[in-house]
């Protein structure tokens, strides 16, 4: 079976695996964006420590759960997005004003909405997580 969008189904197993009440779970997709995603989690404690694992045929990623997550997703078509709309989306996404946040691909590199408004960059929406 082949995995349409990896950063999805990394997003809902955590999610779930959070809600269950694990501590721990392996997430066997292991690429440089999923990894930037969990370190923007990571940095907001929404997770706790990232290792990389030898597990199967490649790496995986083993991730400390901190059950704070109430929900998280991805943003699907992704929408582009400038400077001025991030208010529109955090809207339509997020629950409360300054309750989560989006993550964003921008041309210097992956971060939360917050820091694309500070650096004045628009960008690609990703994910949402609050």
């Amino acid at each position: 079976m082949t995995l349409n969008d990896p950063l999805a189904n990394v997003l809902s197993h955590i999610m779930t695996e959070d809600k269950k009440g694990r501590k721990h779970t392996i997430i066997g997709n292991n690429s440089k964006m999923i990894r930037e995603v969990l370190n923007l989690l990571k940095q907001h404690n929404y997770v706790g420590d990232i290792k990389e694992t030898k597990h199967g045929l490649g790496n995986a990623l083993e991730i400390n759960l901190l059950g704070a997550i109430n929900k998280t997703g991805v943003i699907k078509p992704r929408h582009g997005v400038k400077v001025e709309d991030y208010k529109k989306f955090e809207k339509r996404f997020l629950p409360a004003f300054g309750f989560g946040f989006l993550i964003v691909s921008t041309n210097k590199g992956i971060m939360t909405q917050e820091d694309a408004i500070k650096q004045n960059l628009g960008g690609k929406l990703l994910a949402y997580v609050y």
